[in-house]
């Protein structure tokens, strides 16, 4: 039998195509759409899948976001992260937080599948370079990094300070009050040790962590 998948991206072209392109292959029974955070819980609840291909980056949802909610409704469900962003930023958080894979968007189609088919069956697909990482977080002769320590909230409101927005435009772009945006920039420079957006920016340019 096939596998039942939901394409959640909000890039109306890549997601028709992603759509497309899973359909051609024989193990795929149906593949729907979705948009954004809200518009896939609403599938889930109403459809029967396998698996999922979970945008990082949803516009006014962030993917990790919709990932707990997902986890906390669905939690058999196979869970495919797909991202612009390097594995060294994400892939560990992402699979910390219950997904069975993190994909970078320029991989191969048949690593997509092969991903969604592990995830559908409850297993992790981990590409050479995740397990690197994931084997990094574990050796003691690395230690972890300030930003690693970040809640995922907090780690989001840091790209959304580096990429130039203002609290207010956080606030409205995450649907949180200002003052709550504020805290959580409060948060971050103690954690990592800064006291401006400018220190702020320099250690996302040393740590390679690229702006939403």
């Amino acid at each position: 039998m096939g596998l039942n998948v939901l394409v959640v991206d909000d890039h109306m072209i890549i997601r028709r195509g992603l759509a497309r392109l899973l359909g051609e292959d024989a193990r795929i029974a149906s593949v729907d759409e979705a948009g954004d955070g809200p518009a896939a819980l609403r599938a889930l609840r109403r459809g029967n899948y396998h698996a999922m291909v979970l945008d990082i980056a949803l516009g006014e949802r962030d993917g990790l976001d919709v990932l707990k909610s997902v986890r906390a409704e669905f939690p058999s469900l196979g869970v495919v992260m797909l991202s612009v962003y390097p594995e060294s930023q994400l892939a560990v958080r992402a699979l910390r937080s219950g997904a069975h894979a993190y994909l970078n968007k320029g991989c191969e189609p048949e690593e997509l599948l092969a991903a969604l088919v592990r995830a559908a069956d409850g297993k992790s697909y981990v590409t050479p370079a995740v397990a690197e990482l994931l084997a990094s977080t574990v050796r003691q002769d690395r230690p972890q990094a300030p930003h690693e320590l970040l809640s995922n909230r907090e780690f989001q409101v840091l790209q959304l300070l580096v990429s130039g927005k203002s609290v207010s435009a956080i606030a409205e772009h995450l649907a949180l009050s200002a003052n709550t945006v504020s805290t959580y920039r409060g948060r971050i420079f103690e954690k990592l040790g800064v006291h401006s957006i400018a220190e702020l920016v320099d250690y996302a340019r040393t740590h390679a962590l690229n702006p939403i």
